[in-house]
């Protein structure tokens, strides 16, 4: 039986409905560790530090493609709440053909900047021409990679979470497939992971490109449209918090960078290359629930089921917390192994990474209160709200702890300042939904 937004939720059909989103965050992490093992393992650290040097630049450039799906998305759930199922197609066709042309205007950019930028920001030398070599292979699929994040977040709009994870998973499956061909293959070194990559982005975005442009079974479909400033205005003033958090998230780790190469050299940047590829996967859990549950929030604030936004609030609260503790406890016990896959070839650097996720760690326990308010106030058309919470945990917080911390505590504070940024934004997230508790009435 296929649930739909219009349901009534509990424990069982909420767990339902949001584990293909879930599984799709989680899956798409894998396949992007995937490529750090093998750069890691088949090309050497001085490489896979360059992989991660340019990372953050890469994925501010795809930001966009969150800020239109999770912001749009929830101005067509909320639309489709109020009964105006064909003004909801029209506003989702406009916000990918938006993503299209943004994509390919970015893309272009990137290309011809990107060795500037990557010099700025003090790459050199080796390190730097295999950034540029890297990112200038991943640009061509910006496009591709933009639409893709748009499509995750209407996938569940539209009621099809499940072929969502499906797209994932082809698209996933091709990468892993292409790392080991072109790199353990070929030997093709970075250039062989930014093609697998590459390839795989385009798949992830032509195949749901193609389901929405023809008649399907779902909710939404790709639709003749026309401009509509203030609606796009919507989206993206909604879906900036998402936009706020990628390009935070990206500038926070070019300064997580910046202290490293200061206190640790190279190592401290593969390091934390390999926390990053960890960490993905664990907050893909907070990440996947918070877009897989939007699309109900917003429905039913556009119907105005009260009773039902209270529920969502408090069940959400129940599974986040719950996960929060679970994750603590797998991450301290897969520390070491978890080291050793990316890293285990060299003994010190494999110290050096297991100590920093099991300080890291500590983070779980907080990070999934901020994530799901800053998803939750999306849902609710409340961008504001939801931008000032991904900022405050994605950007203020963060940079202060990682400017403070090392002070104290040398390379340790480093580690340790993502645990105060996201305990001390989980507290600020309660109370923003405590104080807005009345005027949205969940």
């Amino acid at each position: 039986m296929n649930i739909q937004l219009s349901d009534q939720f509990n424990f069982k059909r909420l767990l339902r409905f949001t584990v293909p989103s879930v599984a799709m965050m989680i899956f798409t992490s894998i396949y992007g560790v995937v490529d750090g093992f093998f750069v890691s393992n088949f090309a050497g650290k001085t490489q896979f530090a360059a992989v991660n040097f340019i990372m953050p630049l890469l994925m501010i450039m795809g930001a966009v493609g969150f800020m239109l799906g999770t912001g749009g998305s929830a101005l067509v759930a909320k639309t489709m709440g109020e009964g105006h199922n064909e003004k909801a197609k029209r506003l989702f066709s406009l916000f990918i053909y938006v993503a299209i042309i943004l994509g390919i205007v970015i893309a272009v950019i990137g290309f011809i900047f990107i060795r500037p930028a990557a010099s700025l920001l003090g790459a050199e030398g080796t390190m730097l021409d295999d950034c540029v070599l890297y990112g200038r292979i991943i640009l061509v699929a910006v496009p591709f990679f933009i639409i893709q994040q748009a499509f995750q977040s209407f996938f569940i709009t539209a009621q099809m979470p499940q072929l969502g994870l499906f797209v994932t998973l082809v698209a996933g499956g091709t990468n892993m497939v292409l790392d080991a061909l072109f790199m353990a293959g070929f030997s093709w070194g970075v250039a062989g992971a930014a093609a697998a990559t590459t390839i795989s982005q385009m798949i992830g975005g032509i195949v749901p490109l193609v389901y929405f442009s023809r008649q399907n079974s779902s909710l939404l479909r790709l639709t003749k449209t026309k401009m509509d400033g203030k609606a796009l205005l919507r989206a993206c003033t909604n879906g900036s918090s998402e936009l706020m958090s990628n390009i935070s998230m990206s500038l926070v780790n070019m300064l997580y960078n910046f202290q490293l190469i200061k206190y640790a050299g190279e190592d401290g940047i593969a390091a934390f290359g390999v926390l990053m590829y960890v960490n993905l996967i664990f907050l893909a859990v907070f990440i996947g629930y918070s877009t897989g549950i939007a699309p109900v929030i917003g429905y039913h604030y556009g119907a105005q089921n009260k009773n039902e936004l209270k529920s969502l609030r408090k069940k959400s609260f129940v599974i986040i917390g719950i996960s929060s503790i679970a994750m603590l406890v797998f991450a301290e016990v897969l520390a070491k192994p978890l080291a050793g896959i990316f890293v285990g070839y060299d003994a010190g650097l494999m110290d050096l990474t297991t100590r920093a996720f099991r300080i890291y760690s500590f983070s779980f326990l907080f990070s999934g209160i901020a994530i799901f308010g800053s998803s939750f106030f999306t849902a609710l058309n409340d961008g504001l709200t939801s931008a000032l919470i991904s900022f405050l945990r994605s950007l203020l917080f963060q940079v202060a702890a990682v400017l403070i911390f090392p002070i104290f505590w040398g390379i340790d504070g480093i580690w340790a300042s993502i645990v105060a940024a996201e305990l001390v934004a989980a507290v600020v997230t309660l109370l923003f939904i405590m104080i807005k508790k009345k005027i949205y009435q969940y």
